[in-house]
């Protein structure tokens, strides 16, 4: 938070009825005061004028060239289904602006590298929405690992287990298409593997199975059975580059899951994250035990590690958490550094492509 002029940022992709934005974005940017709403974007006016009267922005656009076009805007938020986001984050960073697109950043690998140069080559500042490495609690087991609470990482496990529903109304089912680019590996895997290597460092090498175990969707308003490529389980096991090793479990399961949690494992300690879902999507509890006991402990983290306003919606949070940091970065301050952005997209793009490749390839492979 700042006494400085906040950032006037535009919003495309804000219908209120539909999407992430209303659970998110735009109830974070409201209520931050790093950001004046100036903009908002949909493809009708009628939607986007109702986003601006429920979150009091500046003007409603239903052309996101038009917004993009006006020179007062000084950043973008890009927060569509991912088909849609390599066409106007293109025209954002084409414009000068600083450019918060949603993960996946890219359908592909090659659409990321491509944002990424683009962004490098106009000298603009990039944040993409892999905020559960902004939640305050990895932020803090980040913290603990970094200053030896564990000693030696030998040993980390992260699983999460979600509800997938079989039967989806039309507006839902496009995900079952592996092509499109989101669905389990790309979303709730890139999601809760990125927070792990934020808090142990990087894997050196993968060993990885990526299955579709439903094989249909149930489309409710049509009635239709849907085939489905997307997959919907992924297994990975490796070694980090720090020498430990680690193992991941990402499911869609048919009728309850059972949340999310992480087991950190070194030579003087241990640490335990347990959230009813992912941390991208609500808070987290962690505990930890080292000097010898075996009982573990409830751990807070530092108050500093809470950048972001509080956000009416337990989900907007960590969203807001990010765009703390993307305002530090624009401004060149603290707290910029540690802010996930498109070069850093492109980094799990390829350690997603390495886990499909383990798994297509039956073998081992390294992780660039």
């Amino acid at each position: 938070m700042t006494t400085q002029q906040p950032i006037r940022i535009g919003l495309i992709g804000a219908n209120i009825h539909q999407g992430w934005s209303p659970r998110a974005h735009l109830p974070a940017l409201a209520a931050h005061p790093d950001f004046d709403l100036a903009a908002v974007c949909t493809t009708r006016q009628e939607s986007a004028d109702e986003a601006r009267a429920a979150f009091n922005a500046g003007s409603a656009w239903n052309d996101y060239n038009r917004m993009l076009a006006d020179a007062d805007i000084e950043a973008a938020t890009i927060s569509l289904r991912v088909p849609s986001h390599y066409e106007p984050t293109t025209a954002a960073l084409r414009a000068g602006k600083h450019t918060f697109t949603e993960w996946p950043l890219g359908r592909t690998t090659e659409e990321a590298i491509e944002m990424a140069d683009l962004a490098r080559e106009r000298g603009v500042k990039t944040a993409v929405g892999l905020q559960a490495r902004a939640n305050p609690a990895i932020a803090h087991l980040r913290n603990l690992v970094a200053d030896g609470y564990v000693g030696r990482v030998m040993t980390c496990h992260v699983r999460l287990m979600r509800e997938g529903v079989l039967s989806r109304d039309s507006g839902r089912t496009w995900q079952r298409d592996n092509e499109l680019g989101a669905h389990t590996l790309t979303i709730a895997c890139g999601h809760t593997i990125d927070a792990l290597c934020s808090v142990v460092g990087e894997f050196a090498d993968v060993a990885t199975v990526v299955s579709t175990q439903a094989s249909t969707w149930h489309e409710s308003d049509t009635g239709q059975d849907l085939p489905v490529t997307s997959p919907d389980n992924i297994l990975v096991s490796g070694n980090l580059q720090s020498g430990g090793v680690g193992s991941v479990q990402i499911g869609s399961t048919p009728w309850a899951g059972s949340g999310y949690r992480m087991e950190i494992y070194g030579e003087e300690g241990t640490l335990v994250a347990v959230s009813v879902d992912s941390p991208q999507m609500q808070q987290v509890t962690i505990r930890g035990a080292r000097g010898g006991s075996n009982e573990l402990q409830d751990l807070t983290p530092a108050e500093e590690l809470h950048l972001a306003p509080e956000i009416p919606g337990g989900t907007a949070y960590n969203v807001g958490q990010l765009y703390s940091r993307f305002a530090a970065s624009i401004r060149g301050t603290a707290n910029g550094d540690a802010l996930p952005d498109f070069d850093h997209a492109v980094e799990l793009h390829r350690f997603i492509d390495a886990i499909r490749q383990s798994s297509d390839e039956g073998q081992r492979v390294a992780v660039a």
